[in-house]
């Protein structure tokens, strides 16, 4: 074995030791390595996920997404704050939005949750989402996996709130809940968005002072508007709750809530099929991406893309033509 190998065999054996301790440090480490890009560090990454996987599973996976300015870092802080006051073990995914000049993260979540960040039972994970589709980072799954790993009995992934494409956030977790605002003209909107139909739970936020009313009347909309969508799930009903998060006024309903989806999918046994439904996606999306990337990469293509996409853009290519043609350019 060379000195290469020993010195990452060391590391590995490092990082999986210090994961399933539940060291905050050696996670860090860990979820740096998972995202990383270079080629030497994602087969390493591999095999520290593999080496986990026995010991993941075990969490409640809960998804927090809405608009922003709708209140999911307040949220989560206050109901994250809660959990560990109950005994819980809690981590969270913050997932930023990227700067489209430096690509770095631009809201600095742990700023945004600092009282939860100073709690020894608690781990946040901030990750700019770098432009990637469903308003998660490129490495959320591998990460979620990690934070099980360390002990950590409930995961909230907070997402961009990114409209239709939150599906992909809602597709690694086993809990999704939407925050939305009162007296926001929203209701058909969040239909046309298909924001409804991917909630289990429905949590109008900032039920407070003068905006009480209005949320509840909010609420009741919602709760109509969710008689005319055909149920995603025939175990489960989405239930509506009005909360403030500044307050905490409505969050311990707000638990229950998210906790009767979680035992009743539980009662129906399809908990586990379903995670292993997402788990097979994951899969294909991770074969889509890297099947992307070794096509981007091919020489010829790469030659030939700028000059055909500018044919395409200027009506003088059909794009299936010109797909035809770059596939099989790749193909030879």
């Amino acid at each position: 074995m060379d000195q290469r190998s020993e010195q990452d065999e060391g590391r590995l054996k490092r990082l999986a030791e210090g994961v399933l301790a539940g060291d905050r440090t050696e996670l860090a480490r860990a979820i740096t390595l998972v995202e990383s890009t270079r080629s030497e560090d994602e087969v390493l990454a591999q095999r520290l996920l593999e080496a986990l996987l026995p010991a993941t599973g075990k969490s409640h996976r809960i998804g927090i997404s809405g608009v922003p300015g709708v209140g999911k870092s307040t949220l989560i802080e206050r109901l994250g704050g809660q959990l560990v006051d109950a005994g819980h073990r809690v981590a969270v995914l913050a997932v930023d939005p990227s700067s489209a000049l430096t690509g770095g993260s631009i809201l600095g979540d742990k700023s945004r949750m600092d009282t939860l960040a100073r709690r020894e039972s608690a781990f946040i994970r901030p990750s700019p989402s770098a432009a990637t589709l469903g308003g998660v980072a490129r490495r959320t799954r591998e990460t979620l996996l990690l934070c099980e790993a360390a002990g950590f009995d409930i995961v909230l992934v907070e997402t961009v709130g990114v409209g239709q494409s939150e599906t992909a956030a809602r597709d690694m977790v086993d809990t999704f809940v939407v925050l939305l605002l009162p007296g926001a003209g929203d209701e058909l909107q969040g239909i046309k968005k298909g924001i409804l139909e991917v909630g289990d739970v429905l949590a109008v936020n900032k039920a407070d002072g003068e905006r009480v009313a209005s949320a509840r009347a909010a609420a009741r909309d919602h709760e109509a508007a969710l008689r005319y969508l055909r149920p995603r799930d025939e175990h489960w009903a989405p239930s509506t709750v009005v909360v403030s998060a500044e307050t905490g006024s409505g969050m311990e309903e707000l638990w229950e809530t998210v906790r009767r989806h979680r035992t009743a999918l539980e009662k129906a046994g399809v908990l586990e099929a379903r995670r292993g439904e997402q788990a097979a996606r994951w899969m294909w999306s991770i074969i889509e991406e890297r099947l992307m990337a070794g096509f981007c990469e091919h020489g010829e293509v790469r030659e030939m893309l700028a000059a055909i996409e500018a044919e395409v853009k200027g009506g003088a290519l059909p794009p299936g033509a010109a797909a035809a043609r770059l596939l099989e350019t790749y193909r030879s």
